[in-house]
């Protein structure tokens, strides 16, 4: 069994069971923690995965033909992960993770709409499954391992806000793939800034206008269906958050010059996405196929060089390691719990695919190469203050503010 034999070579530690197409039951690794038992339904299916496991092990596995029978699907993806260590190298590495395809995507107006509507606009019902209340659909900030994913989330906004330095209100702020609304609302309600947030998800747009128009600050909030390349400026303040990842790394040097020309003389940027903690290379071919179409995760080398290359000024890099892995360890546990109702928006399959996704990427964040990373930009050098203390005093003026806010609300008996 070719696929028997490539996991033999590979899994040293933790125990994996592979029940064959004839019910023949073997074992591979040395019996400890983590454990699972897979059944491969079909010849075909095990050489599939065999050639292709970066790809077929998760369409086996969503279509039925990988079965987990003792464990979970990630705790399968765990042993491999565990026994891979954090090297992208070598022909194994090549096959598993798919190292074959690294061309960038063009990115293409049209294109960008599709690969957009692909995974954004599927039902609002779905993303009320596993979101936090205010559907933040991005890395989380957990200021204590202990903390939910509604205050994580939250502490994320504020975090942000701190590095944006809105030290004034009635500053311009452009959020560039602005989601659900719930950054630029925070921004507006909370500094009294001007906010235009540009998404290219009819739903997405729907639901934030609809956020927009029930707020205090509807006067400030703007959010519209356009591609940030069709936005004209100036703004004081730019922030985007997890759409980085959807441009293309051949448009890495004309998203960062727009991004200086939006920008005012002693204007502020944050971008935060994901990347690798290594040597640049493409995304997996299932996230790819199935997930976010188009999608590709910068190395901070790449990013870098395009800053340097647009001549901005790199005044603040933050690297987020186990925040995101916690975080989708939490949309996992949400999704899964409510898979029935997952499965009736959907069906079944669906609900491998997703559960596979959420996995797989928590495994990218706790075993592999995968980074949140945060990298704020200004056009002059003298723009911000020479320390880091701004950042943490507005966090704490923050977070004494909602304290004191929360103390004033009246309490209910039971």
């Amino acid at each position: 069994m070719v696929l028997v034999r490539l996991l033999r070579s590979l899994v040293h530690t933790g125990s994996l069971a592979i029940v064959d197409a004839t019910g023949r039951r073997t074992l591979v690794g040395d019996g400890s923690p983590p454990e699972a038992t897979v059944r491969v339904r079909g010849w075909t299916s095990e050489l599939a995965i065999a050639a292709n496991p970066a790809l077929k092990l998760g369409e086996a596995y969503m279509d039925g033909r990988l079965v987990v029978e003792a464990g979970s699907i990630y705790d399968v993806l765990d042993v491999v992960a565990r026994n891979l260590g954090t090297v992208r190298n070598g022909p194994i590495m090549a096959a598993l993770e798919g190292l074959g395809d690294r061309l960038g995507k063009a990115g293409r107006l049209k294109r960008a709409r599709r690969q957009v509507a692909h995974h954004y606009d599927l039902s609002a019902r779905l993303y009320d499954l596993f979101l936090d209340d205010d559907r933040q659909y991005s890395c989380a900030y957990y200021r204590a391992p202990d903390e939910d994913l509604d205050t994580a989330q939250h502490n994320k906004k504020r975090h942000i806000a701190a590095k944006l330095n809105l030290d004034r209100p009635g500053l311009r702020v452009l959020d560039i793939g602005s989601g659900w609304g719930g950054l630029g609302v925070y921004l507006a309600e909370t500094f009294g800034a001007h906010v235009t947030g540009v998404t290219l998800s009819t739903e997405q747009l729907s639901y934030s206008q609809a956020r927009a128009a029930a707020s205090p600050a509807a006067d400030r909030l703007d959010f519209q269906l356009r591609d940030y390349r069709e936005v004209e400026g100036p703004f004081d303040r730019i922030v985007s958050v997890g759409m980085f990842e959807h441009i293309g790394k051949r448009n890495y040097d004309s998203f960062f010059a727009k991004v200086r020309d939006l920008l005012t003389d002693d204007g502020v940027a944050l971008i935060h996405a994901i990347g690798f903690a290594d040597a640049p290379g493409p995304i997996n071919p299932f996230m790819r196929k199935y997930i976010f179409p188009g999608a590709e995760l910068p190395s901070l080398s790449e990013v870098f060089a395009a800053v340097e290359r647009i001549r901005l000024w790199a005044t603040d890099a933050e690297v987020l390691r186990l925040h995101y892995a916690m975080t989708l360890r939490a949309w996992r546990e949400r999704f899964m719990a409510n898979a029935a109702d997952a499965a009736a928006l959907y069906d079944e399959r669906f609900v491998r695919m997703w559960e596979f996704y959420l996995a797989l990427c928590e495994i990218g964040f706790r075993r592999r190469t995968n980074m949140v990373w945060q990298l704020q930009l200004t056009r002059r050098v003298d723009t911000l203050p020479i320390t880091r203390d701004y950042i943490v005093d507005t966090e704490r003026r923050l977070m004494a503010a909602e304290r004191d806010a929360a103390q004033q609300q009246p309490h209910h008996a039971a």
